[in-house]
């Protein structure tokens, strides 16, 4: 019986599921195609951070998929890192596993199909929550499905690709709440909540706020019928949080035991926001920024808002309930101009960039209540859906006439005519639906028509200036030296048994080694160790602020051996004393260096002293227990310059301004030093207002080397190479984008002294603890001659717990950033083993909720049955009276 009901409703609504699906792949594919981006194309997708991040993180979860590493922790990036946690809010999408299909190096591909496959999932969604929500039209719910799925939200801010699920999960949570409430059926609204919460918790805390909103506003429409309802909803929310504990406790913990910091409110109204933002921003095709700055996304079609406006002014719906539903639209639109507001959506952190990220919701309130006002609508209504359609297009003319041409300079006329005019064939759309019997078949069709057309010209504009907005990088970029990468990172495999940390000087980004699987030190992410982190920037690798990145690039040959740097990847000749070229593939050459720790040493007990160790040459002496100045210092000669105003005077000559003579032309300055023999050499830039610099490029030229980095997010040694005999060197330093004038403390040249830095780090490895790394798990044997300790750079982490010849030990910390342990003399193996702190209790409370919830359904059904026994015997009693 029920698969034949499965069947009967497939035949009838497929035409409908197919369309709603497939119409918005289309639309978005024809968009992406005028745009140079297709399957096979050389444009990809990977706008904004897609580039940096979400491709490479795809991949490192396909590796993880391939079992090349743990699901709970990644070595590849930030010296090793919370998998879960990062899974958790990046890649725990229910489409993710689909990578499995896609090369590491065809992951623009991979971000595209699964861009695509969420857009057409969201407007089956919408499709499902319409079918079963109103009596309309079938092709005007797939009309709205369309305008559902491509809302400017999330046209705009699809690029974050993850973000994109949670519009697949909204139409069937509202969906379950109805089921809920009307019938006293949870499920639906069990697994669409547990789906969401376990899909990206930040998200979900947004959707799930909006959803309590909308049960209570829900409730109070009929109280008497929906009271009791309201203690089923808290009990089906709650038990689908219990179980969404299992990504979601592990994820909080580690925000919080890394600092993650609450944004101070310093004002009541949100900066930057204008009168006529609402208006501005439900015009069609209207893009102003998706950087800082920007008003609202909100518009989701033409029809939906005209709907939405005819459920608040149509006498059929009461008071009552226009004024529950209209707070929930007071309270977000406060939400956008109250600050304190504003913030409490974000979780109380500012967003970075794409802003108003709960703006989706008001359009989401818009559809649902224009559906509502779709299924109401009669033949005498016509005069009011017309004045409607009139006093919409009269706003949309005021706002050009009234508005502040500086602040909506960015709304074009054809985006103003485009909107007039849809407004008209729509209105006639409309009236020869009510007024044209012969015609009403059609008519509904030729609006699917239109509202898909709609939705292309919307998706073109909008991504037409997001293209100017950010770039869509090549496919190049990201994959064109896959393969030459791909094999000497093998290569560097092959030639160990034991841990050993890699990084490619020539990367896409600094997160390729999410990418190939190599343990690296540099990396973007929200999620991120920042003890680790912080205490990396002590020891040179560039990581300030919050430490959303650590930079390898531009350090000393001291950091490399202290992290365990065994290889570089580079196009060109690395001119790093103890590297030694051991492979080359195409352009890339891998070298190995002959100085690199081991991923733990022994050492004493001093280094847990507060005032111990504090920078790269204070940790290298205590390692190697020797008391040794490695640097001397350097004069620096300016040349000559390029487009550049150099003022040396400022500070008495401690501080450098270069001023551009022609604007937006780079600042190009020509240095010389001098190197020592068998001396390595390194050129100190340092700006002197990091913030200032954050968009300032430094290219950094000599003999025959480049590289590039931003200017304050990169170590400030750049290398000068090693030399046996003096050398005169002459440095090009290009600056470019970023303020017109660029502070720089004066450079310094730094020398470092190769014969003492040799002794030194010998006398390391010579304490050296070979570890071989599986998955969550580091395991070395050791053999001392007494009680030591044994320091790793394995970054600290709540969720590692460390056994010694099988018994558990406890776990000291080096500077909050590294793990370490004290180990006994003799023989014994030590064992480092890593699960995400709170995985366990999460794991029960989410097998609890389940077990509890299928209970709670059981007793449900069992209530509902003794129910309809009562009812009948009622019944029969009645007829037997009769």
């Amino acid at each position: 019986m029920k698969k034949q009901k499965v069947v009967d409703f497939l035949k009838h609504n497929k035409t409908g599921m197919m369309l709603s699906f497939a119409l918005p792949i289309l639309i978005m594919f024809i968009t992406y195609y005028t745009l140079g981006i297709y399957p096979g194309s050389e444009r990809s997708i990977l706008a904004s951070d897609s580039f940096s991040q979400y491709a490479a993180f795809h991949a490192s979860f396909k590796n993880a998929m391939q079992g090349k590493q743990s699901f709970f922790y990644s070595w590849s990036s930030s010296m090793g890192l919370n998998f879960w946690a990062l899974s958790a809010y990046y890649l725990n999408g229910l489409f993710t596993p689909l990578v499995i299909l896609f090369d590491n190096s065809a992951m623009p591909d991979a971000i595209y199909f699964l861009t695509l496959l969420k857009f057409g999932a969201s407007g089956l969604s919408f499709w499902v929550f319409s079918h079963n929500t109103y009596k309309i039209n079938r092709w005007i719910t797939v009309g709205l499905s369309v305008a559902y799925a491509l809302s400017a939200y999330a046209i705009a801010y699809g690029v974050v690709v993850m973000w994109l699920d949670a519009f697949v999960y909204l139409p069937l949570i509202v969906l379950g709440i109805h089921r809920l409430m009307d019938k006293k059926k949870p499920v639906l609204l069990f697994v669409s909540y547990l789906l969401l919460f376990v899909s990206n918790f930040y998200m979900a805390f947004m959707i799930g706020l909006f959803t309590f909103l909308y049960v209570v506003a829900r409730t109070f429409t009929d109280w008497k019928l929906y009271k009791k309802t309201f203690l089923s909803y808290l009990c089906t929310s709650f038990l689908a949080g219990g179980a969404s504990m299992i990504t979601i406790l592990p994820t909080i913990l580690d925000l919080k035991n890394n600092g993650e910091g609450l944004t101070t409110i310093r004002s009541f109204i949100t900066p930057d926001v204008g009168a006529w933002d609402l208006i501005a921003k439900n015009l069609v095709g209207v893009y102003d920024t998706s950087k800082y700055e920007s008003m609202p996304f909100i518009y989701i079609g033409l029809i939906p808002l005209i709907f939405c406006l005819f459920y608040f002014v149509s006498r059929k719906i009461s008071l009552k309930n226009k004024l529950l539903y209209g707070s929930l639209f007071i309270i977000l639109i406060a939400s956008i101009y109250i600050y304190p507001l504003n913030l409490f959506w974000h979780g109380m952190h500012a967003p970075n960039m794409f802003l108003f990220r709960f703006s989706f919701l008001i359009s989401f309130l818009v559809i649902l209540l224009a559906g509502y006002g779709i299924e109401l609508f009669e033949k005498e209504d016509a005069n009011t859906l017309t004045n409607i359609f009139l006093a919409t297009g009269g706003v949309f003319l005021l706002f050009l006439l009234l508005s502040n041409k500086k602040r909506y300079g960015v709304i074009t006329t054809q985006s103003l005519v485009v909107t007039i005019a849809l407004l008209v064939i729509y209105l006639l759309i409309w009236m020869g639906y009510v007024y044209r019997p012969n015609l009403k078949k059609w008519m509904p069709i030729l609006l699917l028509i239109f509202m898909s057309g709609e939705a292309l010209v919307n998706s073109k504009s909008i991504l037409n200036e997001f293209k100017e907005d950010w770039a869509y990088p090549t496919k190049a970029n990201f994959s064109e030296n896959h393969d030459a990468i791909n094999s000497l990172v093998e290569e560097a495999n092959q030639r160990n048994e034991n841990f050993f940390r890699l990084e490619n000087l020539n990367g896409s980004s600094v997160n390729d080694s999410f990418i190939y699987g190599y343990h690296g030190v540099s990396m973007f992410s929200s999620i991120r160790n920042r003890h680790s982190s912080q205490y990396l920037n002590a020891l040179g690798f560039r990581s300030l602020g919050t430490n959303l990145t650590i930079q390898y690039s531009n350090n000393t040959l001291l950091a490399d051996t202290l992290v365990g740097m065994k290889y570089n990847i580079s196009t060109s000749n690395l001119a790093k004393f103890g590297y030694k070229r051991v492979a080359k593939q195409d352009d890339f050459m891998l070298y190995e260096n002959q100085y690199a720790m081991p991923l733990g040493v022994f050492t004493d007990d001093l280094i847990y002293e507060e005032d111990a160790v504090k920078t790269q040459t204070e940790l290298f002496n205590h390692l190697a227990d020797v008391e040794t100045e490695y640097f001397d210092f350097g004069e620096v000669t300016l040349l000559e310059s390029e487009n550049a105003v150099v003022n040396e005077s400022v500070q008495d000559g401690k501080v450098i301004e270069i001023g551009e003579k022609e604007p937006g032309q780079s600042k190009v300055l020509k240095w010389l030093v001098t190197v020592p023999a068998k001396k390595q050499g390194y050129f100190s830039i340092v700006p002197t207002d990091f913030g200032e610099q954050a968009t300032s490029f430094i290219k950094f030229s000599v003999k025959g080397r480049e590289i590039t980095t931003r200017a304050a997010e990169a170590g400030q040694y750049y290398n000068l190479g090693y030399y046996e005999e003096p050398t005169s060197v002459e440095i090009t330093t290009t600056i470019y984008e970023g303020p017109s004038t660029t502070s720089i403390f004066r450079p310094d040249a730094v020398f470092l002294d190769t014969e003492k830095f040799a002794e030194s780090a010998e006398k390391i490895q010579s304490k050296g603890v070979d570890f071989k790394v599986d998955g969550r798990r580091a395991k070395a044997n050791i053999s001392s001659e007494k009680d030591q300790v044994v320091l790793t750079t394995i970054p600290y982490e709540r969720g590692w717990k460390v056994y010694i010849d099988g018994k558990k030990a406890e776990i000291e910390t080096f500077k909050d950033a590294f793990l370490t342990v004290k180990v006994p003399k003799g023989n014994h193996e030590i064992e480092f083993v890593y699960l995400p702190q709170g995985f366990l209790i999460g794991a029960i409370s989410c097998i609890t909720c389940i077990i509890l919830f299928a209970l709670y359904i059981w007793w449900l059904s069992r209530k509902s049955k003794k129910e309809l026994d009562v009812t009948k015997v009622e019944k029969e009693s009645g007829e037997l009276i009769e």
